[in-house]
């Protein structure tokens, strides 16, 4: 057929609703991701703990069980909110390598391949591309971090019976809200190192130094000036006081060190208040804000050249 015959016709196919559009970005992400065996092997490494913990709440209501293995009940560790604060804890720590392992190259390949005006050129918005990219930790660190946290939950339940459930239901809501903060704060400082930072090495150092100095430092300040306050510098303390509030284990007043009162050796506790809870919360939303804000001046259909 002759160029010339040819003629513009309008898509008639099906259209893509506009609120799932920014799925398209993690269903590509993951092919890439699960490419590598190594990955796989650590995925599927994050659900060990989660099977350890079933088994333990599966000894607390079999008593054959426990006969077997010659353990009493009260050698066991208790199910309440601890175990779960515990549990939220060690699968935090697979979500910070996770984020570790996948963030530095999820903004960084777009910028380094000049790939954003493709993107945004399309029907495909700042917003929708930032949610997009960080749905692929988002979903990943759920099925890791309160999914298998609430199967627990309801796990417990159904051996416990309804009265525990419905006196417990707190734990619930601390396991998904504390995961929540825990994987959307891990979320937007990968994307934030991400889209400044070119090297995938330096990003995931950048990311490490991020969480580690800031809690050296805070320690230094809380030494030198017998306070707590430096805790509002360390983002591994802020979101344990976030999950202590949520789990109803926070407390203010904190035991920072002994001295001796006079000849009878009796040692006086030193004590100092712990922030807020309130202010822990604020520097969670405010270290959020201004990663979103980096993304909004970074992420662009064009790139200025000086």
């Amino acid at each position: 057929m002759a160029v010339y015959e040819q003629t513009y016709k309008q898509y008639a196919g099906a259209l893509t609703p506009e609120w799932s559009r920014f799925l398209i970005l993690p269903r590509y992400a993951y092919r890439t991701v699960f490419q590598s065996k190594l990955f796989i092997a650590f995925f599927v490494a994050c659900f060990i703990y989660p099977l350890v913990a079933s088994i333990f709440i599966y000894l607390h209501h079999n008593a054959n069980a426990l006969g077997i293995l010659q353990v009493s009940l009260n050698e066991l560790i208790p199910i309440d909110g601890s175990f779960f604060k515990f549990f939220m804890w060690w699968q935090g720590i697979f979500m910070f390598f996770l984020a570790l392992i996948v963030g530095p190259i999820l903004v960084s390949r777009d910028m380094t391949n000049n790939a954003m005006s493709l993107y945004l050129c399309r029907p495909f918005s700042r917003a929708e591309y930032i949610l997009g990219k960080m749905f692929v930790l988002v979903i990943l660190g759920s099925l890791i971090t309160w999914v298998p946290g609430l199967l627990l939950f309801l796990f417990q339940s159904y051996l416990e019976g309804w009265a525990w459930f419905k006196d417990n239901l707190y734990i619930a809501s601390a396991i998904y809200f504390g995961s929540f903060v825990w994987i959307i704060l891990l979320s937007l400082l990968s994307l934030a190192i991400s889209a400044w930072v070119k090297w995938r090495v330096v990003s995931s150092a950048i990311l490490v130094g991020i969480f580690f100095i800031p809690f050296a430092f805070s320690g230094i300040v809380n030494e030198l000036f017998r306070t707590k306050l430096g805790n509002l510098l360390s983002l591994q303390t802020l979101v344990n006081n976030a999950w202590d509030g949520l789990f109803g284990l926070f407390q203010r007043e904190v035991v920072i060190g002994q001295r001796s009162t006079g000849r009878g050796r009796v040692l006086e506790q030193i004590t100092a208040l712990e922030p807020p809870l309130w202010s822990s919360w604020l520097m969670l939303f405010l270290i959020a804000v201004f990663c979103l804000l980096l993304l909004y001046h970074r992420i662009r259909a064009y790139e200025v050249v000086r």
